[in-house]
């Protein structure tokens, strides 16, 4: 079962994300170290796979 678009953002803010804004349902959240990333979709939407994968590699980028 995919994870819901809250759960990653929530996943990127213990990360140390800062959410931006954005315009729509779009949300530009970037990490004092400089790794950007765009989450896209409503909060109770089901993720997609890709999603989901480029949230790890986002946080994974941020912890080196």
């Amino acid at each position: 079962m995919p994870k819901k678009i809250r759960q990653l953002i929530k996943d990127l803010e213990q990360a140390g994300f800062i959410n931006r804004g954005g315009k729509g349902s779009h949300r530009n959240f970037i990490h004092p170290k400089g790794v950007v990333l765009t989450i896209s979709g409503k909060l109770g939407d089901d993720a997609r796979h890709y999603q989901e994968k480029e949230v790890v590699k986002k946080i994974k980028e941020s912890q080196k």
